[in-house]
């Protein structure tokens, strides 16, 4: 039945990610810094709400658009830390920020239509283009201007078929950040050639020395933005599936019905759990989210200081939990790199040419890993290394 598979789905290739994932997995005292996963428990209050919601029996539908309680949550949330200001059916709860996306790119694109996707990033946005019927065309970010959207890349990349562009800061794989500067010096490009913006804000709390900034909320931007964020990286929740999107009304209008055809809404369970998260964090200063950052960081400063000191420049990251050292000093590729690291030395990371083409020369290593275990990662990366 092969030839009876979608063309656009047979020509998308497997994840990058899983594939080392799946093998470290299988492999005994392995240690992976191959997912993006914190690795710490869900605080004991979030999960409390949802097992007391269970206890209570609120285990029916909600609104398509999600639970008006958690909708009001998301909306002081994002007026609070972002200064980003919605209405009520200015927000869609989804099933993970995953399907936020995806609900973003299938509401704008018809067939042929291109869509700016920054390089290095997530694996999810190129393929999600190609699902919608769009055409994924890629801005490759440079090292030398930290991995960020640049004015003279924007340009480069836009065509008369250009209709939408894909923003991701704090970004995975690299770490890297856009600040308000950053974005104002695109902004004007953006309005000029009317592109829609879908900014996957994930990673908005999780941030070095500069706080999260926005794209939405300068000016002319709000109307054209769709923000997509979600519960699993801040709160440590992936398993609960939550995320959101935050936009427009006319592209949020479409979003809610291309999700009440499908998943119809989020579970009420995670819903539960999402309110009791915003409201106990916003309440208690974001205690537990700081707390989380704080030990992030510690790891983020390990892991920067023990590539550069084995001779694998990196980039320093300033946001998510992630490190992109570049490995083109050992001669090896990077598929070849973590290949051999991961057989040789049961270290398991992800290629860069997992996160776009060109990228032979990076790996990606996950920090949400305990101290103990970056310790260890590094001495066997270390040991690898030396032994090239």
């Amino acid at each position: 039945m092969d030839n009876k598979v979608a063309r656009r789905i047979r020509d998308v290739p497997p994840s990058g990610i899983r594939k080392f994932f799946d093998i470290a997995s299988e492999m005994k005292d392995c240690i992976s810094l191959g997912v993006g996963e914190p690795d710490f428990d869900t605080p004991w209050n979030i999960r409390e709400s949802a097992i007391y919601s269970l206890e209570a029996g609120k285990t029916h539908y909600t609104s398509n658009h999600g639970s008006t309680e958690l909708r009001k949550a998301i909306l002081h949330y994002l007026d609070m830390r972002f200064g980003l200001k919605y209405d009520l059916n200015q927000i869609v709860v989804t099933v993970g920020a995953s399907e936020a996306l995806d609900l973003a790119f299938r509401a704008i694109i018809d067939p042929g239509d291109e869509v700016l996707v920054p390089l290095p990033s997530y694996v999810a946005y190129m393929p999600g283009v190609s699902f919608a019927g769009g055409v994924p065309v890629p801005m490759h970010l440079q090292e030398c201007d930290n991995f960020r959207i640049t004015p003279q890349a924007l340009t480069a990349a836009l065509t008369p078929k250009t209709k939408a562009i894909v923003v991701a800061f704090p970004n995975n794989p690299t770490g890297a950040i856009m600040t308000k500067e950053d974005y104002e010096t695109i902004a004007d490009i953006i309005i000029e050639h009317d592109l829609v913006v879908i900014s996957d804000e994930i990673y908005a709390e999780l941030t070095y020395g500069t706080p999260h900034f926005s794209i939405a909320a300068l000016p002319g931007m709000a109307e054209r933005t769709i923000v997509i964020n979600g519960f699993s990286k801040a709160f440590a929740m992936t398993g609960f599936r939550l995320g959101y999107a935050a936009g427009p009304k006319p592209l949020l209008d479409a979003m809610v019905k291309i999700h009440q055809y499908s998943m119809l809404c989020a579970s009420s369970m995670s819903q539960e759990a999402g309110i009791e998260a915003l409201k106990s964090e916003c309440a208690n200063d974001f205690a537990q989210v700081k707390k989380m950052t704080a030990e992030y960081n510690r790891r983020r400063r390990l892991m920067y200081a023990g590539f550069n000191e084995m001779g694998l420049t990196c980039f320093e990251p300033l946001g998510a939990f992630y490190i992109f050292p570049n490995i083109s000093k050992t001669g090896l590729n990077a598929d070849e790199f973590c290949t051999r690291l991961l057989y040789e030395k049961k270290v398991a990371c992800v290629p860069g040419t997992a996160f776009g083409d060109g990228l032979e020369n990076f790996i990606r290593c996950s920090y949400a890993s305990s101290l103990d275990n970056l310790k260890e990662a590094l001495r066997r990366i270390k040991s690898f290394v030396e032994s090239l």
